[in-house]
């Protein structure tokens, strides 16, 4: 269940988005409310919110300002909600890394479609925590792609760039070249390793191979597979073929990793 806050000084806005909005339908739950800035961070730093859905003008502290010290010490995603004078300043906070942005009146079928994208984000964000954990607890050496760093938080990377990036993290149980993407993306395969690696400053083949690595980890430590089983399942050719890239990236095999978890 994703932990929702709202901090909004209208109260009319406030309590319609709390009562009228069907929650737990989308799988959320409105864990509490604020009328300012202030009492908002206070809010933060007791109920720990998965979400911060946010008006920017409100007496005492801002939302912006609110956010901007929240993100200091906690972990959450923001849902900007402003009038549209408001809206393009809003757009500028980008360092602030806000999710999302909502003009009032407050359109709820929006709601729900950036309520949707933002569960897959903390639900991505959670695998990525806890495979860094793992790796990091076993002193291993795989620099972890963080695929929402790519997706969500950074405007230097290109729509194209961004298109492949979406199709290796829906395709990663399929092999996966860069030939087919150009095809699809109807440009040439060299231009686009080359854009990639300059976007992104790793490889394709590197990333590429970095994400099924992580995801053979979370098959891994799921206990509910055989490694021939993740081979495949990864869109490997064979068992060996996994083996040999997973040493490569974590210095053993996939057996040795399972028996370091036990």
């Amino acid at each position: 269940m994703i932990k929702i806050l709202i901090v909004e000084d209208e109260s009319i806005i406030r309590k319609g988005l709390i009562y009228t909005i069907n929650w737990l339908e989308m799988g959320c739950i409105v864990i509490g409310d604020a009328e300012n800035g202030e009492k908002g961070l206070e809010k933060i730093n007791k109920l720990l919110p998965d979400v911060v859905i946010t008006d920017i003008k409100m007496p005492r502290i801002n939302g912006l300002e609110m956010i901007e010290k929240a993100k200091k010490k906690f972990d959450f995603e923001t849902i900007i909600i402003s009038s549209y004078s408001e809206f393009e300043y809003a757009k500028q906070a980008i360092h602030l890394e806000v999710f999302d942005y909502l003009l009032k009146p407050i359109d709820e079928e929006k709601l729900k479609k950036i309520i949707e994208k933002v569960k897959i984000k903390i639900k991505d964000k959670k695998i990525y925590n806890e495979i860094k954990e793992k790796i990091e607890n076993k002193k291993e050496n795989l620099e972890i792609i963080n695929i929402n760093y790519y997706m969500y938080s950074n405007e230097q990377i290109s729509k194209r760039i961004l298109k492949m990036i979406e199709y290796i993290k829906e395709n990663y149980n399929k092999k996966i070249s860069i030939e087919d993407i150009a095809d699809k993306l109807d440009c040439s395969s060299g231009y686009l390793s080359r854009k990639f690696r300059e976007e992104t400053g790793i490889t394709f083949n590197n990333f590429v191979n970095k994400y099924k690595i992580q995801k053979s980890i979370e098959l891994l430590n799921s206990g509910k597979y055989k490694v021939y089983e993740i081979a495949d399942m990864l869109g490997f050719n064979n068992y060996k073929y996994f083996a040999q890239v997973f040493k490569n990236y974590m210095n053993c095999s996939p057996l040795k990793f399972i028996n370091t978890q036990k």
